[in-house]
């Protein structure tokens, strides 16, 4: 058949015609465009669509980011939220919305503009310089030559050009700024008066009829969510160490091999007369300083004692002038090549000729050797053998993680051979969830949430594996999880246990608790009440049941909860005393005003307390002018957006 088509390909040609030409006509040309190529349209900027290719791409890129910034923290439920989704889209039309604003007032961005701006990327730095080697490095790691990321670059900068001048022009008006200072710093003294719902506990009673009533409207508060028995196996750097035994013939070999290690290399104590010669110096300055460093460098030589009388009279060095010359201990290698090879060449008390270094002239003497040490093998004996174990249980590790990552894909309906193979202890877990570990009441026995490994059974990546359809439905064991390079576990589901509401007996202590504390909370609020409309009633009496005056402020809360104090914040000042009350948790507390004062800040603080405020002043009016300019470029969002926030279709970059 192929062969027929490739010897008669004008004759297929021509059918294709016959058959393809009135499908142009039934749905016409641009309507078969469409259903040929056109995706889904989520938002139109200036009649420009963004499409749901587009998004799915920046959805998939935002998850891959969060993955790799996050690591096992990851957790996808977090992650994608139709709030999400919908503040990446909303990132997107503005992203294309201020690049058409931009092309629209032919907004452009200057040679030396771009080329300043990343000079001065600290990632392409070396020492506070631009190196051309970084920045070809790091535009590499972004999958870009340098031309198309200073493309992308420059079209960011002039994008960026719409709102910068209005958010760094903006200024919080002063009034705004005194107002906010003064509403931080007022100080107000307040004497509180508590009304602890335990002081009211033993006054309330709870029946079983009002447990089963309470039981009754409250089902869908009591329900348990869907949870999982876990099987599972851990491997970790513990386990890889279990029965580790080193011999005294590996930790002798391994000292004779890493004998630098565990000593101390020679230092010597070193002095220097030190005379000064810059980099650019001409040729006759370089020449009279060698003269004076060689003139000094012989009569140190011919009175060795005279070494640091020289070095006080005649070094430039001034730190070190004063000790005579003394520049202290030095280890090999800690010196640039000539000074470090001159000052290891050198005799105890011996004096150098003239050394050159990139700091200048140097006359050197050596005034102590302390000769190289190493310590015996039963000083270090500890310490190697901790080495060495941990070099054995990383080999064991990486051998024992490849027998398990086999084991659990040969016999996929238990964990039980993989645990054998790699002698690794079967562990049990109840009450994992989607959302987390239940707590031990709602879990039952084996609750993971007591488990030593709630942390590692809690991880988003565990529970994902856990209710992935092969575990979860089939019971199927995972594959191996890699958690950190030195922990990886697998699991299984033993049992699934639906969403499902309690019977009454094993929630009904949870819910007498619930009512006491329900009650208790009333009761104090009651009285609470009661006193405080005694105390409005005659503001003047002597405050009873009130605690010491305090001072406080929103800068310097002392302690108060946050409603208290502002509660005791927001009271009116025209008539002191003035009281008030608020919940406190299930307490109640009675506020009593007393006095207020103005508060003070330094000039320091203010211009802070300024720039702050600017800044949020700044982010605000950045905001109008989207606003602004969404209607002004008719920007549109079709019902075909909803669906996506709201998650409705599947998602490519889940």
């Amino acid at each position: 058949m192929f062969e027929f088509i490739r010897s008669h390909r004008r004759w297929m040609q021509f059918i294709l015609l016959i058959l393809i030409v009135p499908s142009f006509f039934l749905v016409g040309i641009q309507g078969y465009d469409s259903f040929m190529s056109r995706a889904p349209e989520l938002a139109t900027v200036a009649g420009q669509p963004i499409s749901r290719a587009e998004f799915d791409l920046a959805h998939r890129n935002q998850l891959d980011q969060l993955r790799i910034s996050e690591r096992e923290k990851f957790d996808l439920a977090v992650a994608d939220t139709p709030a999400m989704r919908e503040s990446l889209l909303n990132q997107l039309i503005n992203q294309r919305l201020l690049a058409t604003v931009a092309a629209d007032n032919r907004f452009s961005v200057s040679d030396e503009t771009l080329r300043n701006t990343i000079a001065a990327m600290p990632q392409v730095q070396d020492s506070g310089r631009f190196s051309p080697e970084l920045y070809r490095r790091e535009v590499t790691k972004l999958g870009m030559t340098p031309t198309s990321y200073e493309a992308r670059l420059r079209s960011n900068l002039a994008i960026a050009r719409v709102l910068e001048p209005i958010g760094d022009s903006a200024r919080a008006p002063a009034e705004v700024v005194a107002a906010v200072e003064s509403a931080l710093t007022q100080m107000r003294t307040v004497q509180l008066r508590n009304f602890a719902a335990a002081d009211f506990r033993s006054q309330v009673t709870v029946t079983p009829a009002d447990i089963q009533a309470w039981y009754d409207a409250n089902k869908q508060q009591l329900q348990v969510p869907e949870q999982v028995q876990v099987q599972y196996v851990v491997l970790d750097e513990a386990a890889a160490t279990q029965g580790v035994q080193v011999k005294d013939e590996d930790l002798a070999a391994y000292y004779e091999q890493n004998k630098s290690r565990f000593g101390q290399p020679e230092r010597r104590r070193v002095s220097h007369i030190f005379v000064e010669l810059p980099s650019g110096a001409s040729e006759d300055a370089r020449k009279a300083a060698r003269a004076k460093a060689e003139d000094i460098a012989r009569q140190a030589a011919a009175d060795p004692a005279r070494f640091a009388e020289l070095a006080a009279k005649n070094s430039q060095d001034s730190g070190s002038a004063a000790k005579g010359g003394d520049l202290g201990w030095i280890a090999p290698g800690s010196q640039p090549g000539a000074l470090d090879k001159a000052i290891f060449g050198l005799g105890a008390n011996q004096v150098s000729g003239v050394v050159e270094s990139p700091y200048g002239l140097h006359i050197l003497t050596v005034t102590e050797i302390s000769p190289a040490a190493v310590k015996p093998l039963a000083e270090v004996k500890e310490q190697i053998t901790a080495e060495v174990r941990k070099q054995i249980a990383a080999q064991r590790f990486s051998e024992m993680a490849s027998q398990l990552s086999k084991q659990v894909y040969d016999q996929r309906d238990s964990l039980q051979p993989a645990a054998d193979a790699v002698g690794l202890k079967l562990r049990t877990a109840a009450g994992v969830t989607r959302e987390g570990l239940l707590p031990a009441d709602k879990a039952g026995p084996g609750a993971a949430v007591d488990s030593p490994d709630a942390a590692l059974l809690n991880n988003p990546r565990v529970r994902q594996a856990l209710f992935s359809p092969d575990v979860l439905r089939e019971k199927q064991n995972s594959g191996v999880i890699e958690l950190a390079p030195d922990t990886m576990l697998a699991v299984r589901v033993a049992d699934v246990q639906p969403t499902h509401v309690p019977p009454l007996e094993k929630v009904s202590e949870f819910i007498r608790a619930t009512l006491l504390n329900e009650r208790s909370a009333e009761a104090a609020k009651k009285a609470g009440e009661a006193a405080l409309a005694a105390n409005k009633a005659n503001p003047a009496a002597a405050p009873e049941g009130f605690g010491p005056a305090i001072t406080v402020s929103r800068e310097n809360p002392q302690d108060l909860s946050r409603p208290v104090l502002d509660a005791a914040m927001r009271l009116p000042t025209a008539a002191l005393p003035a009281f008030t009350g608020v919940q406190s948790g299930v307490d109640y507390t009675l506020v009593r005003l007393e006095k207020v004062e103005a508060g003070q800040s330094d000039a320091a603080a203010k211009e802070r307390l300024a720039r702050q405020l600017s800044g949020v002043w700044g982010l605000a009016e950045n905001e109008a002018v989207l606003r602004m300019l969404r209607e002004q470029y008719k920007v549109n969002v079709t019902p075909a957006a909803a669906e996506v926030i709201r998650g409705d279709q599947d998602q490519s970059a889940g």
